[in-house]
């Protein structure tokens, strides 16, 4: 049985305010939650309308019913279960190796996707912008697939950050040099931009190399890629570079 405490509590943590007053944020499925068990992030409370994750404590550990649970998730149509973590402090930032960098990436389904990128090309640092959407939103969360619990995300004033780095900074354009023609380094920070209207100007002024990825269709009536989509071809190409 849920309390309506617990209910309202649940549901409040689908606000970014609430989240950062009370230092929770929650995470549905089995895959999920067990991937943030697995790196260790301190869990507050399970609910569960399967008799698993054995691991966990009674004390912590909730069994409900599908009706309860639907209650408490941010699904539309709710998983097996739900848990609320509390919030990792922010690791310190190592400006060494690949780095991404996102400006102003305000869809909480691209978010995951490019976190769940970075996990598979090996990017361990993520830079966002301060208007970057919050990678403890429940839609966030779910998007990465458990790749939040193996990428360190850290909110700055990305313009302070690219112009006191030592590595050489990188931003996609619609008009700069082609990617697959271009030599890239096995360090460096890339920058990707807004879903609407790419990197901001104030960046721009900072990013001396400017990246393109072609157009191969015939008409080229498309006026650009999916960030998430860009993201893949571009660390794609980044770690090709180096094998």
């Amino acid at each position: 049985m849920v309390s309506k405490n617990q209910i309202k509590l649940i549901s409040s943590l689908q606000q970014k305010k609430q989240r950062i007053a009370h230092q929770l944020f929650i995470a549905e499925g089995i895959k999920g939650i067990q991937e943030l068990l697995d790196a260790s992030f301190e869990l507050d409370h399970l609910y569960t309308t399967q008799n698993d994750f054995e691991m966990v404590s009674n004390n912590q550990k909730t069994v409900v019913s599908d009706a309860d649970l639907k209650k408490i998730s941010a699904l539309a149509t709710p998983n097996t279960c739900l848990a609320v973590f509390k919030m990792p402090k922010e690791k310190k930032i190592e400006a060494s190796g690949l780095i991404l960098a996102l400006d102003s990436v305000r869809d909480p389904g691209n978010l995951g996707t490019i976190m769940r990128l970075c996990d598979w090309f090996g990017i361990q640092q993520l830079i966002c912008s301060k208007e970057t959407v919050d990678i403890y939103n429940p839609k966030v969360v779910q998007a990465t697939m458990g790749s939040i619990a193996r990428v360190n995300v850290s909110y700055v004033d990305l313009n302070d950050f690219l112009t006191t780095t030592s590595l050489p900074v990188f931003g996609t354009f619609m008009n700069g040099d082609n990617i697959y023609k271009t030599a890239l380094p096995q360090e460096g920070i890339i920058v990707m931009g807004n879903e609407a209207n790419g990197i901001s100007p104030e960046l721009e002024k900072i990013i001396k190399n400017r990246l393109t990825i072609p157009r191969f269709g015939t008409i080229q009536k498309t006026e650009s890629l999916n960030v998430a989509t860009a993201t893949a071809i571009v660390l794609s190409e980044f770690r090709s570079a180096s094998l």
